[in-house]
């Protein structure tokens, strides 16, 4: 299974991310990791693709189910997942940028609007068996 955390920048997804992570036979790929390890920090619009694209092939190197968390602001490199979860906490980000590319999804497993998400990640923990 693949699974897509995404959101605004300080929305809370890599704490969700992580949470959900624990005691979980996983692999999981944190974008900011991801940018660090390649030295890539390239946020237009041809970066912010090259990074969506990144993180897919990142999920198709593993044989376990994987979590990615990252903005992933573009609906179309969001479907290519098989639980999608929009950590939905902020109205925007202090990056004023990331707020005008930020496409509204169209449809997601789970919308997570505050921080009182214990029995989402249970439901998903028993999902993953």
């Amino acid at each position: 299974m693949k699974i897509l955390i995404f959101g605004l920048p300080g929305a809370g997804k890599t704490t969700f991310a992580q949470k959900l992570c624990k005691d979980l036979d996983v692999a999981y790929f944190n974008a900011d990791q991801i940018r660090k390890i390649f030295n890539d920090w390239d946020f237009s619009d041809y970066g912010r693709t090259h990074q969506a694209l990144r993180m897919q092939r990142l999920t198709e190197l593993t044989n376990k189910s994987s979590i990615v968390d990252f903005i992933c602001p573009f609906n179309e490199y969001r479907n290519y997942y098989d639980l999608i979860i929009w950590i939905n906490t902020i109205d925007k980000s202090k990056f004023e940028n990331t707020n005008k590319i930020f496409q509204i999804p169209n449809k997601v497993s789970y919308e997570i609007k505050d921080y009182n998400y214990n029995n989402i990640i249970k439901e998903i923990h028993d999902r993953l068996g």
